[in-house]
């Protein structure tokens, strides 16, 4: 990390809020949550005591498995995988271990506000490139380029074989490809995890609904893997992540389960809000609304006074009459769009 860049680093605005009087569409987190995870926590704490093993095997096999979950061979092995107190954590070490004072890299726009502002840490320059083009850029002049599928706030899944086809062109200029792919779990499209020159970064948080845990991870191979390896915190995971994330990842019930009734939730409230809003499509469990000529400000304010929070997307690059929704259960989508359909 560059310490000259900290000195003009600024927070990043996110969804989420901790008013329990309100029902939170603001963050994209799954409402529910897999059987059994408060006993496997309840194990882990007391067994928190000593310090985790920073081998974090049952983990890493438990990752390792997930992110091979779509395809017909596995993706990577438990090797590949580099436990992160978070998928943003993880973002940050492959920041960390491929960019300097100087470097570039290219990143979609409106997407993540978290990427420029890490890139910007380790004292490089974030290139904003339109989130629908950056596969058609060119990614020679950069030392990483970086691509958010499902992206976010606007929800749609990068195209496997493209996708693939963009990274040979980055091994070509010898750029690193940095992959966030916190939502693909909600939909069935292989990961990358596993490709050479690729960093992909897996978050546990939103389809297992427990952002407080703080549990994810990063893949890669070869002197990739071997430089995140090196340069991952020790001790990256509590013992009580770990065991709640390897828990999780196990239960492909509850992940189907979600899939399904995300699928067909957003696809209701989609038909619902269309009369209303321009709705964006969407592969991920929220939707980006553009509310025409209404003052953002004042759909936000007014949707908290009826008890529920939404995203102010106005906080995202090129976005200026947009908020976004999460997808959650049929009760609760109900209650939004009571409160969407007043305002």
């Amino acid at each position: 990390m560059d310490p000259d860049a900290v000195s003009r680093a600024t927070r990043v605005p996110h969804g989420g809020t901790t008013d329990t009087s309100v029902l939170d569409f603001s963050a994209n987190t799954n409402p529910e949550r897999p059987d059994g995870v408060r006993d496997v926590y309840a194990a882990a704490f007391d067994e928190a005591t000593r310090y985790p093993d920073d081998e974090y095997r049952e983990f890493r096999v438990a990752a390792a498995e997930y992110v091979s979950r779509d395809q017909t061979e596995p993706a990577c092995s438990p090797d590949d995988v580099i436990p992160t107190a978070g998928g943003l954590e993880a973002l940050r070490l492959a920041f960390e271990v491929t960019l300097g004072p100087g470097d570039s890299a290219l990143v979609p726009q409106p997407s993540f506000g978290e990427y420029h502002r890490e890139i910007r840490l380790q004292g490089a320059e974030p290139v904003p490139v339109a989130h629908d083009a950056v596969l058609d850029a060119d990614p020679e002049p950069h030392d990483v380029a970086v691509v958010c599928t499902p992206n976010n706030p606007t929800g749609e899944v990068t195209s496997p074989d493209a996708l693939r086809e963009f990274a040979a062109r980055c091994r070509e200029s010898d750029t690193v490809l940095v992959v966030d792919e916190a939502f693909l779990d909600f939909t069935d499209v292989p990961s990358l995890a596993g490709d050479s020159g690729v960093v992909v970064a897996r978050s546990l948080t939103k389809m297992f609904g427990l952002p407080g845990i703080r549990a994810g991870f990063a893949v890669a191979v070869g002197e990739l893997r071997e430089r995140l390896a090196v340069a991952r915190r020790s001790w990256s995971l509590s013992t009580p992540a770990a065991a709640v994330g390897a828990h999780c990842m196990r239960n492909e019930a509850f992940v189907s389960r979600t899939r399904e009734r995300v699928a067909a939730e957003r696809e209701r409230l989609r038909e619902s809000l269309s009369d209303d809003f321009d709705v964006f499509p969407s592969d991920a469990p929220f939707l980006l609304l553009d509310v025409g000529d209404r003052d953002v400000a004042d759909v936000v304010e007014t949707a908290r006074e009826r008890g529920v929070a939404i995203r102010d997307a106005t906080t995202f690059p090129t976005l200026d009459s947009h908020v976004r929704v999460a997808v959650k259960r049929p009760d609760e989508n109900d209650q939004l769009l009571r409160v969407l359909t007043d305002v």
